[in-house]
């Protein structure tokens, strides 16, 4: 308890000097982040003759906690299934703008004479954009509804998803302090299978779990069970040899799938910001002034790396996926800068002590420098197109236009083998892991148990009974899916040549869930090859032909794409959509009608968006329902999601028109309420007097309400549109306060 005070001042220290420096930066319209980083800097000791924290070990504590939330957080607005309609553009110019900038700077880190670590960890904090900083800059200039903006917020997702990646993988180069080829390979598998299995897992038994508990869940209980739920993943994942923040990121995709989401994004706003500041101020407390002026020339240089660099690489990732000129060059200025998970980054090398102290201010001071650059490079990026446009020659015009004619799918039948292989390979890759997983589980866990109440043969062959017995649905997955299909009934009768490749690929299958079996069995028949071969056989046949097996598998699927699914916040495009979206220039966005936009109330045949602004409304999503394609005589109502299709352009004017004005509007013309309370004597030859409420009809007349009415010692008597007036009755009145002044001339009318 003696250290309780201490460490009650410092957190008392950091969030006071952190709410002062977040007004100041709302003040003069800065990224509170940069806040959180000054406040961080004046409450460090750098700054001796203000008060400063006593125990920067406690600070330490806290920022470790605000990781946490952080990805928690991110994992709740990022969803697996957020990352598949990126599509490949983002996920190729990620990869171009990420991959070419780990590269950089782990050749500048050598150049300049640096350990290897250093390099390493330099060029994985050059490789991250800012989020948070993006984000800000495209809502102050309006730009979030761009197609490139679009684009931009796609490789955000993937650079998420890659950090974590590069998290474990730097760990794992931390400890070995080499770069080992295998040792790196078997860490990238060994992610990927428990990022699969805890996501299958958790997306099975969490939101089944919600929706049973769904009548004891209010606020309390569930940010409670959500928290909870990130920790325990945290210290799974710790224990299995992963970092804290990839267990926070994947309990929170995994809750981003339930239709309590937004629910539990809500609730965790406040303690996200808590620790959230607590982190950024002790990014700032970490800045040393000294090394920021010995080290000035090196931070100029990493900035223009920085600014020039992922400019360069960005653009050109864009450009390689097949975006025109006039998408690439806006998306590369936007991503011209370094945040969030840079620190964190910088933080993992501190923790891990294979960085230099000097590395963590200088990274801090160049991400500062380049947040403030970030939007005078947005607004440059138009320019720079005009220029380039001009020079670039005429036969090089798909440089311009880009090379893909449309970044769209179409909805023609497509090749029966790509739509077979591709869900075959699937479904075999995920419920392989589980069999894997549960295999892994069963030695782990259940077979020591097992041995030890009942020890010898019997024991063994219980155990791998049991671990059979729970592998048998997925199995029978592998074996036996698709395999009755339209696709694979359509290529059998197509040639013979087809049913060859068909059968190969069945034996194939059959071949994995042997092997699978085998891995089992090895615990039974570790010498005795023959008999594990004719008990697998057995094992398959008792699968494939027990009715049970295949009855439970299905069930388990349709439980698992249920609860995949039951969150879809976007009604799923109509084929006639399509013939709309020929040109690469229209894409889809999703726009909220503003609750006092003037079109609201009006048909869609009145509106004649089409005709006036070149876009159509293709679906319209207002609360559950959903309506596609909707018609003419179809009302804009207060709150509903617009899915539009149409330019860039075309969008722009679409929201000036119906989201813009009333934001303006709330803005600029806040509603000024002034309601108050007064009271009206009903007097001597009163026109009131005798006759009811309703015959008065006092609310239309003066717009105040009567709450009640006091009689001869009685009071609060209920005002009912039946109640006859009298004289000396006293009506206690509700209104405006100009109502109330003129409500004697108004009900005497």
């Amino acid at each position: 308890m003696a250290h309780l005070p201490e460490f009650i001042s410092d957190l008392a220290l950091i969030l006071i000097t952190a709410g002062i420096a977040t007004i100041l930066f709302k003040w003069l319209k800065q990224p509170v982040v940069l806040g959180y980083i000054v406040a961080g800097f004046i409450a460090g000791p750098d700054i001796p003759w203000l008060p400063t924290v006593t125990d920067l070990g406690n600070v330490e504590i806290w920022a470790e906690i605000g990781v946490i939330f952080l990805l928690f957080a991110l994992g709740l607005e990022f969803s697996f299934k957020k990352l598949i309609t990126v599509g490949g553009t983002a996920s190729l110019a990620t990869l171009i703008n990420m991959g070419s900038m780990i590269v950089i700077g782990y050749i500048v880190g050598q150049w300049l004479g640096w350990t290897m670590m250093d390099s390493i960890f330099l060029g994985g904090m050059l490789s991250m954009s800012s989020t948070t900083i993006i984000i800000k800059a495209f809502n102050d200039m309006g730009l979030q509804k761009q197609k490139f903006a679009g684009i931009v917020f796609g490789m955000l997702i993937v650079e998420d998803l890659a950090a974590i990646l590069m998290m474990v993988l730097l760990s794992t180069v931390a400890v070995s302090q080499a770069i080992a080829g295998a040792e790196l390979l078997g860490s990238m598998l060994r992610l990927v299978f428990f990022v699969l299995v805890w996501f299958i897992v958790g997306i099975y038994l969490i939101p089944t779990l919600l929706k049973k508990l769904k009548k004891f869940l209010n606020d309390e209980t569930l940010i409670i069970i959500a928290i909870g739920l990130c920790l325990g993943m945290v210290l799974f994942a710790s224990k299995v040899g992963f970092s804290a923040a990839l267990g926070a990121f994947i309990m929170g995709s995994i809750l981003a799938e339930t239709v309590r989401a937004k629910q539990i994004e809500h609730l965790m706003e406040p303690v996200k910001n808590l620790f959230g500041a607590v982190f950024f101020v002790s990014v700032g407390m970490m800045i040393d002034v000294a090394s920021i002026v010995e080290y000035a020339g090196l931070i100029l240089m990493l900035t223009g790396v920085v600014l020039i660099g992922r400019v360069v690489f960005a653009t050109l990732g864009v450009l390689a996926s097949g975006e025109s000129l006039k998408v690439a060059v806006p998306a590369g200025f936007s991503l011209a800068q370094i945040g969030e998970f840079s620190f964190i980054i910088a933080t993992l090398g501190m923790s891990l002590g294979v960085i230099s102290q000097s590395l963590y201010p200088i990274i801090v001071t160049v991400s500062i420098i380049t947040t403030f650059t970030t939007p005078y490079f947005i607004k440059a990026a138009l320019p720079v197109y005009d220029f380039l446009e001009k020079i670039i020659p005429a036969r090089w015009s798909w440089i311009i236009n880009g090379y893909a004619t449309s970044g769209l799918t179409t909805v023609n039948k497509q090749d029966d083998w790509n739509r077979l292989l591709r869900s075959v390979l699937s479904f075999v890759a995920i419920n392989s892991v589980i069999c894997i997983a549960i295999l892994l589980t069963c030695e782990t866990f259940v077979m020591p148990f097992i041995t030890a109440h009942i020890p010898g043969l019997w024991g063994t062959t219980l155990s791998a009974l049991f671990a059979l017995l729970l592998m048998a649905p997925f199995l029978r997955t592998i074996m036996m899916k698709k395999n009755r299909s339209k696709e694979f009934r359509t290529l059998w009768d197509d040639n013979h040549f087809n049913r060859g490749v068909l059968i190969s690929l069945i034996a194939l299958r059959m071949g994995i869930s042997c092997a699978l079996i085998m891995a089992v069995l090895v615990q039974i028949f570790p010498a005795y090859t023959l008999w594990m071969v004719i008990a697998s056989m057995a094992v398959i046949a008792v699968i494939i032909f027990f009715q049970g097996f295949k009855r439970q598998s299905r069930k388990m699927e349709a439980r698992f794409l249920e609860n995949l699914n039951q969150k879809q916040q976007s009604a799923p495009l109509h084929p006639e959509i399509t013939g709309r979206l020929l040109s690469r220039n229209i894409h889809i966005e999703e726009i909220d009608v503003s609750p006092v936009s003037p079109r609201i109330g009006k048909t869609l045949h009145e509106l004649d968006f089409r005709r006036r602004l070149g876009l159509s409304v293709v679906s319209i999503l207002r609360g559950n329902r959903k309506i596609n394609i909707p018609a003419a005589d179809e009302r804009l109502y207060p709150y509903d999601k617009l899915i539009i299709a149409g330019s860039d352009d075309d969008i722009r004017r679409f929201i000036r028109e119906v989201q813009a004005y009333g934001q303006e509007q709330a803005e600029d013309e806040e509603a000024q309420v002034h309601i108050a309370l007064s009271q009206y004597v009903v007097e001597e030859g009163s026109l009131m007097t005798g006759k009811t409420l309703g015959e008065l009809d006092i609310q239309k007349k003066t717009e105040c309400m009567v709450v009640c009415i006091d009689r001869e010692g009685e009071s609060g008597i209920s005002a009912f549109s039946s109640f006859r007036f009298r004289e000396g009755d006293t009506l206690l009145l509700a209104g405006e306060e100009s109502s109330l002044s003129n409500f004697r001339e108004n009900i005497l009318k």
